[in-house]
C-alpha cells in the first residue's frame, strides 16, 4: 500500500498568497498526472494516482507512484518509502487572482489565486506544502520556495488592513472624509452631523409653531370680521396647517362678512339715496360694499367703528 500525501491547501504560503483549492481544476491533470522530481521538466519520475479532493478539509492528495525506470526515480521511490522526502507540490497555471477581503487572510500580502490549473505534481524535499508550490503567471514560471522571488503583484492595501480598519474607511468615505482619515475623526464627524441634525430638528418645529401661531392669528381675525362663526374655528386651523398661511389668508379673504338686518334697513326706516351721508356707529351696520369703500377711501372711520363693534384697534 503507497503513502497518500497532501498536495495543496488553503494555506498561507511564505510569499503571503495562498491558492484557494476548491477553485483549482483537475480534469486535464488527471489525463496526463505526471510526478516529477523538484519540479524539474524532464525528470519524470512517476505519476499521482487515486487524487481526490476533500472539501470539508479544503485540501488535494494523492499517492505517488514511482515508475523506477530511472535511477532517480528508484531512489526516490526508497526515500519516500523511508520518510527522507515526504513532500509533494503541484504546479499550476494561474486563471484567475482576487483582493476581495473575504477570501484575506491575517498578514496577506498578495492576492488570493481563485481559479487554477494543475499541470504537474512534483515530490520536494524542503518545506510545507504550501510554500512548494510551483506558479505560471503571464507566461512565467513562479516558484515559491523558501529562497525564491515572488513576482505576484501585492495588494493594492498592504498590509493587509483588519476588518475594522476597512469598516472605518468604507464610513469615512460616506461621510466625505478622506481615506486616511481615523476612527477619532470618524467619530467626531458623526457627532457633528448628529449636533446638526438636532438643530435642524429644533427649527424645524419653531418655525412650525410660528406658522400654526401665524394660522390662528389669522383665523381669529376672520372671526372678527365675521367671515367666519367660532365654531368654524378648529376647522380653519387644520386647513391652514394643511394648505399652509398664505393659502388660508386667500381663501378667507375671498369669503363675505355675515351681513346683519340692521345693515339691510336704513336708520330712518329705509333705504338712504345714493350719495346721502349715514352716520354708522358699528362696523356691522356698514353695507358690504360700502365697507369695502371706507377700508380704502375712509380708514379712519373703519377703524373707529372696528373698536366700537369688537373693542380692540386693528390694523388695515
Amino acid at each position: 500500500m503507497g503513502k497518500r500525501a497532501r498536495l495543496t491547501d488553503d494555506s498561507l504560503n511564505t510569499h503571503g498568497g495562498r491558492v484557494i483549492t476548491a477553485g483549482i481544476e483537475l480534469t486535464q491533470y488527471e489525463r496526463n498526472p505526471v510526478l516529477l522530481y523538484m519540479h524539474e521538466r524532464g525528470k519524470v519520475i512517476g505519476y499521482i494516482k487515486d487524487l481526490k479532493y476533500d472539501a470539508e478539509k479544503r485540501e488535494i492528495t494523492g499517492e505517488p507512484v514511482f515508475d523506477e525506470a530511472t535511477e532517480l526515480s528508484r531512489q526516490c521511490k526508497k526515500q519516500w518509502e523511508v520518510g527522507s522526502l515526504r513532500m509533494l507540490s503541484i504546479g499550476i497555471d494561474i486563471l484567475e487572482m482576487s483582493e476581495d477581503p473575504a477570501l484575506l487572510l491575517v498578514g496577506q500580502t498578495c492576492p488570493t489565486i481563485t481559479r487554477s490549473k494543475i499541470f504537474e505534481t512534483s515530490v520536494v524535499d524542503i518545506g510545507a506544502n504550501n510554500n512548494a508550490i510551483v506558479m505560471h503567471h503571464n507566461g512565467k514560471q513562479i516558484t515559491l520556495g523558501r529562497d525564491s522571488d515572488n513576482p505576484l503583484p501585492l495588494l493594492n492595501n498592504k498590509p493587509q488592513n483588519t476588518t475594522k480598519e476597512m469598516d472605518i474607511k468604507t464610513i469615512a468615505a460616506k461621510l466625505g472624509l478622506p481615506e486616511t482619515a481615523d476612527e477619532a475623526a470618524v467619530l467626531a464627524k458623526v457627532a457633528e452631523l448628529k449636533e446638526m441634525e438636532t438643530e435642524n430638528v429644533t427649527l424645524k418645529k419653531d418655525k412650525a409653531d410660528l406658522e400654526l401661531a401665524q394660522i390662528t392669528a389669522a383665523v381669529e381675525t376672520a372671526i372678527g370680521e365675521r367671515r367666519l362663526s367660532a365654531d368654524k374655528k378648529d376647522h380653519f386651523i387644520t386647513l391652514g396647517k394643511s394648505v399652509g398661511l398664505e393659502t388660508l389668508k386667500t381663501t378667507l379673504a375671498a369669503m363675505s362678512p355675515a351681513t346683519r338686518l340692521s345693515q339691510m334697513i336704513s336708520h330712518s326706516g329705509g333705504t338712504p339715496a345714493p350719495g346721502t351721508p349715514v352716520a354708522y356707529t358699528k362696523l356691522s351696520e356698514v353695507p358690504e360694499a360700502e365697507l369695502r369703500r371706507m377700508r380704502s377711501d375712509d380708514p379712519d372711520q373703519y377703524r373707529r367703528l372696528y373698536k366700537a363693534e369688537y373693542g380692540c384697534e386693528c390694523t388695515i
